[in-house]
């Protein structure tokens, strides 16, 4: 292993670990470098396990029993090695997950690739909160969601917050993020995918009378929190559904609302139609 005890916190080999609390700087920084941060030992594994490749390691010196075989498989790779109270000095955060690694991030994947073989996709219109976001990914994962399409403005999949809510589900579903928006989303109904667009609008189908239909290739459309899908977004739809509510509640969390969504229409490849 190529173990590297820490004493100084201005050590330049460290940039790729500083003020990982600031979000805009490291939304910045991480894709312009081509890294991500992948924060606690369970997320790490499933990184690598997914292929990806870490640039370093950084961990308390009590966390390296727990990840000596992940080690041994980089020796190479510098595992830097500090005292708890030297890490949050540099991360700007207690490190109580475990450990971090920075990891060299994946090359897009061709939007044209992902959809050849789908049958549930997902699509996020600019849902910036990454913690929603990594709840949608999680779901998408447990539900049987293909892919995840996202729009330009939308979240880093692979921020440190959307990875660790996701559990690493990120690593597991194919994601893209799409050029142009909303005309972008002609690409998916080429592909022969219908557009179903969760929203508060008059004429919305019930999402259970929907999912009772024959829907091949379905691709779900969601939007962010408070505003909902944009009437752009809404005008590629080929139909708008909503779930509905009792008790005075007007919706739901919209990772809440994916889930139950997600669910509704999984795709049953025995059958010719979801369940």
């Amino acid at each position: 292993m190529a173990l590297v005890e820490l004493h100084d916190v201005d050590d330049p080999r460290l940039s790729d670990y500083r003020n990982l609390t600031d979000v805009q700087l490291r939304l910045a920084k991480e894709p312009a470098e081509g890294l991500y941060i992948a924060e606690s030992s369970k997320v790490l594994r499933r990184a690598i396990d997914a292929g990806h490749v870490p640039r370093s390691f950084l961990l308390a010196p009590k966390w390296l029993p727990d990840l000596a075989d992940v080690l041994a498989r980089f020796p190479s790779v510098p595992a830097f090695v500090a005292p708890e109270a030297t890490l949050e000095a540099i991360t700007g955060f207690h490190l109580h997950r475990g450990a971090l690694a920075a990891m060299h991030r994946p090359e897009p994947l061709p939007l044209a690739d992902v959809l050849a073989s789908a049958h549930r996709v997902a699509i996020i219109e600019d849902m910036v909160d990454h913690t929603n976001l990594g709840a949608v990914f999680r779901s998408a994962a447990a539900l049987g969601i293909d892919a995840v399409l996202v729009s330009p403005r939308s979240a880093d999949p692979l921020y440190r917050r959307a990875v660790r809510v996701s559990m690493g589900s990120v690593f597991q579903v194919p994601w893209v993020r799409l050029g142009t928006w909303p005309d972008g989303l002609a690409a998916v109904r080429d592909a022969g995918f219908t557009i179903a667009a969760l929203a508060l609008v008059p004429g919305a189908m019930p999402l259970g009378e929907f999912a009772a239909g024959t829907h091949e290739r379905l691709a779900l459309l969601l939007g962010t929190e408070g505003d909902g899908l944009s009437d752009g977004a809404l005008a590629e739809a080929d139909v708008a559904l909503t779930i509905p509510m009792h008790g005075g509640v007007d919706s739901l969390n919209v990772a809440a609302a994916a889930a139950v969504a997600f669910w509704e229409c999984r795709y049953d490849a025995g059958a010719t139609s979801a369940l």
